[in-house]
């Protein structure tokens, strides 16, 4: 199988990149994703068939200091709204103390979300892709430069393998997983690859708890939805509800939060355990309405085989600084970039880290190959 370009990983950056790519006038490349489904990270759920969606991975951006990621936004088609936070914060400042209530605040920048989830991104980028170029269940699983191109060699769930023939290669998944679930020969330079593995993943330690609920009853009683605890086993706690209306029958009404328990820890305890907790939770600080949960579900991306790597299991509490996307001497360079969020150099792990790492991988690959 030949192609000019393969880009590795079917997330927001691999299908901004294949966009972009169409846009550009070249069609000859491969896009591999290798899992199930597109989107990575951006995963939403539904409380009911057809219902609405609610995010699991990633759920705000900010437009005010992500522009670039706004205005493909508005490119696309697609509605936005300010994630809802009028009302009152409640607080469980430690294990046993009482919930408290306390003056809700506003973020600046306002957070921003999007209307059936951060899925709608990846379905519209999607549907603008020519499909022959899109495969899922391909999983990568070594990379060969050789003098006369570059053999992607990817496996499907059967372990058949397929080898793709290409000039020129985008990562876009992070770096970690990059360094630590592909095969590269000649091997990366070992200063590349170091970076590249001691770089966390954003959100792979991480676990979310979603509860969808018949109406937002919180609104009701003057709270946000919003609160935070020393208690737990939720850290941090959101309202989100669809849209900014009140719920409706439709399920658009629900709260969700941070867990947070270790990744070790929450697989000891179990997810029935943990759903029963968090649920629990929700009660002390909302009331008895809390315990009418239409739906829950738990996300626990540290559990999540093309997400987490062992090392990724700890939480790292700030975002940081991005490691080299490329090779600058030996059979690399010039061949392979990472365009993942992870590599950008404004947004790192953010959704904007994504179209920025992108954009400029792909301006570089440009360069590289004008006459």
């Amino acid at each position: 199988m030949n192609a000019r370009i393969a880009i590795i990983g079917g997330g927001l950056a691999g299908l901004f990149a294949a966009w972009r790519l169409q846009e550009r006038g070249c069609d000859d490349f491969v896009l591999l994703e290798a899992g199930a489904r597109f989107g990575g990270r951006i995963e939403t759920v539904s409380a009911q068939t057809g219902g609405a969606r609610f995010d699991l991975g990633p759920t705000w951006f900010w437009p005010e200091i992500q522009p670039e990621l706004d205005r493909l936004v508005h490119e696309l088609g697609l509605e936005r709204f300010a994630q809802h936070e009028r009302g009152d914060t409640m607080i469980e400042r430690s294990p046993g103390s009482p919930p408290a209530r306390v003056r809700g605040y506003a973020g600046a920048p306002a957070a921003m979300r999007l209307a059936g989830g951060m899925s709608a991104l990846i379905d519209a980028l999607r549907s603008r892709i020519a499909p022959q170029r899109l495969h899922c269940d391909q999983r990568v699983t070594r990379i060969d430069a050789l003098a006369d191109g570059i053999d992607v060699h990817a496996q499907d769930a059967q372990q058949r393998v397929t080898t793709w023939r290409v000039a020129r290669v985008l990562l876009a998944l992070p770096p970690r997983l990059a360094a630590t679930t592909i095969e590269f020969q000649p091997a990366l330079p070992d200063a590349l690859a170091d970076a590249w593995r001691a770089t966390p993943t954003w959100m792979a330690p991480h676990a979310k708890y979603l509860a969808v609920y018949p109406r937002a009853f919180w609104r009701e009683h003057g709270l946000s939805g919003e609160a935070r605890s020393g208690s737990g086993p939720l850290a941090e706690i959101h309202d989100a509800s669809t849209r900014d209306g009140e719920g409706d029958a439709d399920g658009e009404a629900a709260l969700f939060g941070f867990i947070g328990i270790p990744a070790d820890v929450r697989a000891h305890i179990g997810e029935a355990a943990l759903l029963a907790a968090c649920r629990a939770q929700l009660v002390r600080l909302f009331g008895k309405e809390a315990s009418d949960v239409r739906f829950e579900t738990i996300k626990d991306w540290a559990a999540t085989r093309l997400t987490a790597t062992a090392a990724d299991r700890l939480a790292t509490p700030h975002h940081w600084s991005a490691p080299d996307n490329a090779a600058t001497s030996g059979v690399w360079q010039g061949h392979l970039v990472g365009s993942g969020s992870e590599w950008s150099l404004r947004y790192p792990g953010y959704l904007a880290g994504a179209i920025d790492a992108t954009q400029t991988a792909i301006d570089a690959l440009f360069t590289e190959t004008s006459p």
